[in-house]
């Protein structure tokens, strides 16, 4: 359905992401999570709007150079901003949309898959910000589109859309359209879809993602398997470095390296990842002793932080002490004034 080979891009000197290969089949739902950049590029180079310089992408088989009016027929974007007819009316709007992509599908089974039938006379000059995303669903509809990308879905939308687009996203994969979501927000991409990506500067790579009555363990650090040596069964405590976070229903495995800190509230830990918090099952306790090991320190009664995310220490009064990170939002975390001489002990600082 939707297929990128070998694309990359470059910035100059710098690339902004190397070769990555990604197919989206019909009736999957993958994300790709990244930074504005990388998402507004990566859309720019599927709709056309940036050359493709290194590598393909094909939409049902086909490339925008081999045959644009397939391309573009059987592609569907929700984008994030979208210019429309601000004074049309919301079904003149998605008639519209049919004729011009000679389409016969009904503009009152559109209204009431995308809840607003009662709005139908309605200009789009009159809908808010959340209801003219919700016309980009019906748009969607209308074209019978093949493919469907959304550009940071759940930004700016309030929850009765949201629980329409999730409606939505269901309904596209029934009926086995190839859905990528592009979003900077790990919580929105791992929440929609079935597969996640994280693309950078150093490629792209899959988050481990799975439902959560699959998890077979709360703890995911250690495990047990067992073996069979001169017919005695023996079990065998092995090491899975990953922490788990919960996302509703899903649960998210993080490498230890990839967590900037860790902060307790009120009884939850919370596990911070390029500027976002993930709830996790385990005690700031239970993971200063998974972590510890691994370049993790204690800084604070409620604080947990990676010792290689630390950009200085801050000295604010005698007594008062925080340490800035080098992660997303330059953020800063208390450093309690008994843990300072044991943090310079470990930096090797005096």
């Amino acid at each position: 359905m939707l297929s990128i080979n070998g694309m990359e891009y470059r910035q100059g000197d710098q690339t902004l992401f190397p070769k990555i290969d990604i197919e989206v089949k019909a009736g999957e739902i993958k994300a790709i999570q990244s930074t504005v950049n990388i998402r507004s590029v990566l859309l720019q180079m599927i709709t056309g709007k940036e050359n493709v310089r290194n590598g393909t992408i094909q939409v049902q088989h086909q490339t925008l150079q081999e045959d644009k009016q397939k391309y573009f027929s059987c592609l569907g974007v929700c984008w994030y901003e979208e210019g429309i007819y601000e004074r049309m009316q919301v079904q003149e709007y998605l008639k519209f949309i049919g004729s011009l992509y000679q389409r016969k599908v009904s503009v009152k089974e559109v209204l009431l898959q995308i809840q607003l039938e009662e709005k139908a006379r309605w200009k789009m000059h009159q809908l808010n910000r959340s209801e003219k995303r919700r016309v980009q669903f019906g748009r969607i509809l209308m074209q019978e589109a093949e493919v469907v990308i959304f550009e940071e879905p759940e930004v700016n939308m309030d929850l009765e859309t949201k629980r329409v687009l999730h409606q939505f996203v269901e309904f596209l994969q029934n009926h086995q359209k190839a859905v990528l979501i592009l979003t900077t927000s790990t919580e929105s991409a791992i929440t929609i879809a079935d597969t996640v990506y994280r693309l950078d500067e150093q490629g792209i790579k899959q988050m481990e993602v799975e439902a959560e009555e699959n998890e077979r363990l709360t703890s995911l650090e250690t495990d047990t398997e067992e073996t069979v040596e001169e017919g005695v069964q023996v079990k065998q405590a092995f090491q899975i470095n990953k922490i788990s976070a919960k996302v509703e229903d899903k649960i998210i495995l993080f490498d230890p390296q990839e967590i900037d800190y860790i902060e307790s509230q009120d009884g939850q830990s919370y596990l911070y990842t390029r500027g976002e918090g993930f709830p996790t099952g385990l005690t700031l306790k239970e993971l200063e002793q998974r972590l510890s090991h691994q370049g993790f320190f204690r800084c604070h009664r409620s604080y947990i932080v990676n010792l290689q995310k630390i950009r200085e220490v801050i000295t604010w009064t005698r007594n008062s002490y925080s340490l800035s990170l080098v992660d997303k939002k330059s953020s800063e975390v208390p450093l309690s004034k008994s843990k300072l001489i044991e943090l310079k002990e470990l930096l090797g600082v005096e």
